[in-house]
C-alpha cells in the first residue's frame, strides 16, 4: 500500500531527505562510445538537452541509445522553480538558426521521434511559440519523424497554445509536476494548476488528434488521495498519456525529498491510472517525461 506522508507538519520546516539512496534508485553506467557521440555531437552543434541541464538520471542511457531531449530557447530559465537544476537569470537571445541545427543533429542521430522542451521564456512577448513552430517543422522537414513538445505554460500569452499546436506535433505534452495543495511551493507564484488543465484541454480542443501527455513527481509531500484527485482531472480534460516518476533533489538548495517512494507503489499507481483511462502511463522510480517517449507514442 501507499504510506501516506505526514501533511501536518510545519511548512516551514526543511525536511532532510534519507542520507543514502534506497537500492532501487542505484544503478550501473551504460557500456560503450555511443554516449560519447552524441555528446560530441550535441556540442559540435551548440544544442542544449534537458539531459545536461536538469541532471536527468537517465542521460547516459539515452545519450548510449543515440537519443536526448532537446532543450530550446537557451539554458536559461525565467521561471525559479524549486526542483529544478535548469539555470535561472538572465536570459539568451533566440537563435534563428536554432531549428535548423535541431533537425540537422535529429537527422544524423536518426531519430524516429524527436522530443522537443525548452527553458521558460517569460521575458519574450508569445513565450517562444513561434520558436517551437519552427522548431517543429524543420525537424519534420529534415527527418520525417514524429514530434513531442514539452512545452511551458506559456503564462496565458493570446496565441500562444495555438501556434504550437498550428505545427500539429503528434504529441504536446505539459508537465502538472505535483498536486494543487504544493503548486505555489514547487512550481512558484506564477504557476497555476487550473491554468496546467486549461492548457492540456485547449490543445484537445484546438485538434483533437494530437496525443497530449503530462507527467508528475512524488515524493515531495503529496498524499494517495491528492494524487488521486490529479489524475482523474487529467483524464478529465481528455490526457491521453501520463508519466509518473521519482523526484530526486538536484542539489542541497532545492526542495528536499520527503520520501522515497518504491518501485511496487509506482507500478500499483499505473494500474489505477490505467484504469482511469490513460492510454499509456510510464510510472517508476527512474520515469522521467520523455523517457522512453517513442515506445509510448508508438503504441497508442
Amino acid at each position: 500500500m501507499y504510506s501516506l506522508p505526514v501533511v501536518d507538519r510545519p511548512r516551514s520546516r526543511a525536511i532532510a531527505p534519507p542520507a543514502r539512496l534506497p537500492r532501487w534508485l542505484k544503478r550501473n553506467v551504460p557500456l560503450g562510445n555511443a554516449n560519447h557521440f552524441t555528446a560530441r555531437l550535441l556540442e559540435e552543434l551548440r544544442l542544449e538537452t534537458v539531459c545536461d541541464n536538469a541532471k536527468c538520471p537517465n542521460r547516459m542511457e539515452c545519450y548510449s541509445q543515440k537519443t536526448a531531449t532537446f532543450m530550446v530557447l537557451g539554458n536559461v530559465c525565467t521561471r525559479p522553480c524549486g526542483f529544478c537544476a535548469v539555470d535561472k537569470g538572465r536570459t539568451q537571445a533566440v537563435e534563428a538558426d536554432e531549428p535548423q541545427r535541431l533537425a540537422e543533429a535529429s537527422r544524423r542521430l536518426g531519430l524516429r521521434h524527436v522530443v522537443i522542451t525548452s527553458v521558460t521564456r517569460d521575458d519574450l512577448p508569445d513565450g517562444g511559440a513561434e520558436h517551437f513552430y519552427q522548431c517543429v517543422l524543420a525537424v519534420r522537414e529534415a527527418t520525417g519523424a514524429a514530434i513531442e513538445v514539452l512545452t511551458p505554460d506559456f503564462l496565458g500569452k493570446p496565441g500562444a497554445i495555438e501556434r504550437v499546436v498550428a505545427a500539429a506535433p503528434e504529441v504536446f505534452n505539459h508537465n502538472t509536476e505535483t498536486v494543487p495543495r504544493l503548486y505555489r511551493q514547487v512550481r512558484g507564484r506564477k504557476s497555476d494548476y487550473r491554468w496546467t488543465l486549461e492548457l492540456l484541454a485547449r490543445v484537445k480542443r484546438l485538434n483533437p488528434a494530437i496525443k497530449t501527455k503530462s507527467g508528475l513527481m512524488l515524493g515531495l509531500g503529496e498524499t494517495r488521495d491528492e494524487l488521486l484527485d490529479v489524475l482523474a482531472d487529467l483524464r478529465g480534460v481528455g490526457c491521453d498519456l501520463l508519466t509518473l516518476g521519482q523526484y530526486l533533489q538536484p542539489s542541497p538548495e532545492h526542495l528536499p525529498v520527503e520520501r522515497y517512494v518504491p518501485p511496487e507503489e509506482f507500478e500499483e499507481l499505473g494500474q489505477r491510472a490505467r484504469q482511469l483511462g490513460f492510454q499509456q502511463v510510464a510510472s517508476g522510480p527512474f520515469v522521467r517525461s520523455s523517457y522512453h517517449a517513442r515506445d509510448m507514442a508508438e503504441a497508442v
